[in-house]
């Protein structure tokens, strides 16, 4: 992943680059009720421009200590356009709204900054999704000639669709007809830049999938927050996205505050796309490049709320953002060298398929102002949650280790060397040395590709460890196909590869291996006495054949359709539900003696919940394959609660006909 980091002379207010952002900031500038989380690199929550703000850092993979490297210039920068106090030296265009800092990439040895995989940036998604936020800012993409993301990606930016959480991302700096990932995506709200008179910048990206999704917005030397306490200024896509996410949190602010409602991000997306400012209205020489239009925030105002008057009486608490009386001003300067190369200085953030090095790491930024978040990022988190579907593996970490489990091991002939990477000879050492798993780095793998590191622990580490061997002596010699691991996530661990991910720490009790094949055995009917007639047996065969139908539709479907990493609670409910076979039996008996075929698996919140949990409904769609007209389904439901690390089933399984 690289940096836009463009030369400039001056910098430039954001309110005096675009019109109708200095009228909508005497209504508002932001509610705390409104979440964006900034996806970047690590900010300098030390600067004097977040003095005031209520931001939080999420612990991710990516973890990263603020330096003066160019993730974290890129960061800080991005992170001011939207946060940045008015009585400080940036204005920011949300800074009354809250905000989540969730690190994608971070500097190393040169200051160059680690990339950022597709992998990792869903992960990051469905943390801010689990925080809480209302809209998502990632200034940057990866090039793709397709615009086919990552499907473990795609499926995180399509809960967010659901969720009702907006993605707002950077269209790139490659002065091309192109696509970024993950701008390109359907749900996801692409932004260009352009300049004050609102032409498009040259570097910005257009193409066919970004001119009725994608909106301009000012991209042109942007004033921002420059780590060390200073002031500087950028040209990019990375800078023009932070505006149109902030405009959109002033919006929805706007709705919380005057009718005490939330206006969804979709309805305010389309919107922003409806009233932006075309090619015929404001001709320009190249109409591909405006994208949808150009940002157009008075009309969109009049559009959301028709007919009000906007008066400053809207805005709450005007006392609650400010600095502290005794910080001097900062330094204003321009950030990049005056020598960088046009095509280097704008570039957009990549993200290449490659993973970072190093853990997580928590804030070490101070300067809070005692009001609620203080800018510091040091609210404690809340544990996150994980239920994860995958096959299980191992690694060794480095090739020391592996070498040293070599040497230990027994040699399986005569005249033949030891291999750690055979699972037998492995299984064979860990039956005579089960100290040794310990040593090890339980992978949890979905598609072959590692997403999660086990890491036991507590006192009954070495009961959970006993349970992975058993787990991977099943799957290696009695077909078992998936286990699931419960737990909390805590830290991260380098592969051998040099991928970094996420460590679970398991929850022993929610454990469980299990294969297509035995869930039939457990649904088949008893099979024909020996004295049995042909037709008999053939009838038991044939059940034998409908069941493992049924259950092989519902368990890949839930398996490879809806594949997820188990970390929002939508997913963790569905993973729990795909994993409890008795409600799973349930369906797939009565499905197969109705002859029903599965349609749809849909997950909703539960409009009823007992106190303290986190209710959702998963609910099962079938239809009747051997009528023409389908003029009914039939749906079962049942409820999952999330609440705790291992989710739990409330109720029985429902069952209804729907039309």
């Amino acid at each position: 992943m690289h940096l836009s980091e463009c030369s400039t002379e001056s910098e430039q207010e954001i309110d005096n680059l675009i019109d109708g952002l200095a009228d909508l900031w005497k209504a508002t500038t932001g509610d705390e009720r409104v979440c964006i989380a900034i996806l970047d690199g690590p900010v300098d929550l030390s600067h004097p421009a977040f003095h005031g703000a209520n931001l939080q850092k999420l612990e991710t993979i990516a973890g990263g200590v603020p330096d003066d490297g160019l993730a974290t210039r890129h960061g800080t920068h991005v992170a001011s356009i939207i946060f940045g106090c008015h009585d400080g030296p940036v204005k920011g265009v949300a800074p009354r709204c809250r905000g989540l800092i969730v690190p994608v990439f971070r500097d190393v040895v040169g200051r160059s900054p680690v990339p950022c995989s597709q992998l990792d940036l869903a992960r990051a998604i469905n943390q801010a999704v689990v925080a809480g936020a209302d809209i998502i800012n990632i200034s940057g993409g990866e090039l793709s000639p397709t615009g086919t993301a990552h499907p473990i990606l795609a499926d995180a930016i399509r809960n967010c669709d659901r969720s009702g959480v907006l993605i707002v991302a950077a269209a790139g700096n490659q002065g091309c007809d192109c696509l970024h990932i993950p701008a390109a995506l359907p749900a996801v709200l692409p932004i260009g830049a352009m300049d004050a008179a609102g032409h498009p910048l040259d570097f910005s990206n257009w193409g066919e999938e970004y001119r009725t999704r994608g909106v301009l917005a000012p991209g042109d030397r942007i004033k921002g927050a420059v780590p060390g306490a200073r002031v500087g200024a950028e040209s990019g896509t990375s800078y023009s996205t932070p505006v149109v996410s902030g405009v959109v949190a002033l919006l929805m602010s706007l709705h919380l505050i005057r009718d005490g409602t939330r206006l969804g991000s979709r309805r305010v997306k389309d919107v922003i796309l409806d009233t932006a400012i075309n090619c015929d209205q404001q001709p320009t020489t190249d109409c591909l490049r405006l994208l949808g239009g150009r940002l157009n925030i008075t009309k969109a105002k009049s559009i959301i709320f028709p007919g009000a008057q906007l008066m400053a009486d809207d805005q709450p608490n005007p006392d609650l953002i400010h600095t502290e009386a005794d910080m001097s001003s900062p330094n204003v300067e321009s950030t990049t060298s005056p020598d960088a190369s046009p095509t280097e200085a704008s570039s957009a953030i990549r993200l290449p398929i490659q993973s970072a090095q190093g853990g997580l790491l928590p804030s070490g930024s101070g300067g809070g102002c005692g009001c609620g978040g203080g800018g510091n990022g040091g609210m404690r988190q809340t544990p996150q949650l994980v239920y994860a579907l995958g096959q299980l593996g191992f690694d060794f970490g480095t090739e020391a280790r592996r070498d040293g489990f070599a040497q230990a091991m027994d040699a399986p002939a005569e005249n033949v060397l030891p291999n750690p990477h055979d699972t037998g000879q492995l299984l064979s050492h860990l039956e005579k040395n089960p100290w040794d798993a310990a040593s090890l780095i339980w992978t949890l793998s979905i598609d072959s590709t590692a997403v999660y590191a086990i890491l036991p622990a507590g006192p009954y580490a070495a009961t959970a460890h006993e349970q992975l061997r058993n787990f991977l002596r099943d799957q290696a010699s009695e077909g078992v196909e998936r286990i699931s691991v419960p737990g909390i996530i805590a830290g991260s661990v380098r592969l051998s590869s040099g991928q970094v991910v996420p460590a679970i720490i398991p929850e022993l009790r929610g454990m469980f291996s299990w294969s297509t094949n035995a869930l039939v055995e457990n649904l088949a009917p008893a099979p024909p006495e020996s004295g049995a007639t042909p037709a008999e047996t053939a009838k038991f065969a044939e059940r034998i054949n409908i069941i493992q139908a049924g259950v092989n539709n519902i368990l890949e479907r839930v398996y490879f359709e809806l594949r997820n990493l188990g970390q929002t609670p939508q997913d963790r409910a569905i993973n729990f539900a795909a994993t409890n076979a008795f409600n799973i039996e349930t369906i797939v008996e009565k499905a197969v003696s109705e002859k029903l075929e599965l349609d749809t698996i849909e997950i909703e919140r539960s409009p009823v919940c007992r106190p303290e949990s986190d209710c959702w409904d998963v609910k099962l769609m079938f239809f009747f394959p051997e009528r023409q007209v389908q003029t009914v389904r039939r749906a079962y439901r049942f409820t999952v609660d999330v609440s705790d690390v291992v989710p739990v089933t409330v109720g029985a399984v429902r069952a209804w006909f729907v039309r």
